[in-house]
């Protein structure tokens, strides 16, 4: 029988990052406790700065513009 993968939303990577990152969880326990394979999660925390640091540029710009 062939196994389906989980397909995980954005919001749900989030949490497991996180996880991580504040609650200092292992890599590799996460990856036993949601079945994923290490290389996954570093996509994920990869893809996450990558993106995180164009969500944190739009409220400069609205902190500049409040100032004026």
């Amino acid at each position: 029988m062939v196994k389906k993968r989980k397909k995980y939303s954005s919001r749900e990577k989030v949490v497991i990052l996180k996880r991580h990152l504040v609650e200092k969880a292992t890599v590799s326990d996460l990856c036993d406790e949601y079945g994923i394979h290490p290389t996954v999660f570093y996509r994920w925390q990869k893809e996450f700065f990558e993106k995180g640091a164009n969500a944190l540029e739009g409220s400069r710009d609205t902190h500049s513009a409040s100032r004026l």
